[in-house]
């Protein structure tokens, strides 16, 4: 089993319904033939929040039951695909910055959701402190990251740009808000091969004084640092598959960090 607890597709006729509308959109976007560069991957992070967060209201049981199956794992990655698909479609042909309305329209819808689980949060009582350390040390531990390998690899940082770190940061963010949870604040790992590095963790003799989280951390920092540097050439060779392809890899680690810190916070 390597596929994440409360993994399901939802009922047939919204399955039908989503996966036609994502042929839809995404076929309406790849005939605009749309420019893919540092600018328009990072337009999208936010969109990755909004679905994360539309997750979390999901799990938390805080959304209509017409909407949940929407919302459910993978159906929320297909929703938010066909809502931002959209919205960058109409900027495409609207405008002659694209990225602006969907980093506007993404930042507005993000913020919204957010603001709406801590307000229900905050109804028993919000948990702020290990959710913003967790995100203050994600920070640091990419930044420094970051800094390393544009001292020691500036082919690497130069040609993977911003994405690179957005790679760098959405990684650390879940492995630091994974080992914020499970030695911190009692809550379990659903995907499989993150739950067995945190088992082999809990096997070591430094289990009692550091915890489990630790290795998770240094393991999802190291692949991500590797992916980077392998990404380097592909997206010199072919910057638009290249740039896609980095961006998919950053929300990978962005959207279940997102995840974890608003769970964490609006369940108090």
């Amino acid at each position: 089993m390597v596929l994440p607890e409360g993994f399901a597709l939802p009922p047939l006729p919204y399955l039908v319904g989503q996966l036609a509308a994502v042929a839809l959109v995404g076929g309406a976007l790849a005939r605009s033939d749309p420019h893919v560069s540092d600018r328009i991957v990072l337009a999208l992070a936010p969109w990755v929040v909004v679905g994360s967060s539309l997750h979390v209201l999901f799990v938390l049981d805080w959304v209509p039951g017409v909407v949940a199956p929407l919302l459910g794992t993978p159906s929320v990655y297909l929703s938010t695909f066909v809502v931002a698909g959209v919205v960058w479609f109409a900027g495409i042909h609207a405008s002659t910055d694209p990225e602006r309305p969907v980093v506007a329209v993404g930042v507005l819808a993000a913020s919204a959701v957010v603001a709406y689980a801590l307000a229900r949060g905050a109804e028993t009582g919000l948990r702020l402190f290990w959710p913003l350390v967790g995100l203050a040390l994600a920070l640091l531990l990419a930044g420094t990251l970051w800094a390393a390998t544009r001292w020691s690899r500036p082919s690497v940082t130069a040609a993977t740009g911003a994405t690179g770190a957005l790679a760098l940061f959405g990684h650390s963010l879940d492995a630091v808000s994974t080992a914020v949870g499970v030695d911190l604040l009692g809550f379990g790992e659903r995907t499989p091969v993150s739950r067995a590095v945190l088992d082999v963790a809990a096997s070591l003799p430094t289990a009692d004084l550091l915890g489990v989280g630790w290795l998770f951390v240094l393991v999802k920092l190291a692949i991500a640092e590797a992916v980077v540097i392998l990404f380097a050439d592909f997206v010199r060779e072919d910057p638009r598959e290249g740039f896609l392809l980095l961006g998919a890899v950053a929300a990978v680690g962005l959207g279940p960090g997102a995840h974890n810190l608003l769970l964490f916070m609006a369940t108090g």
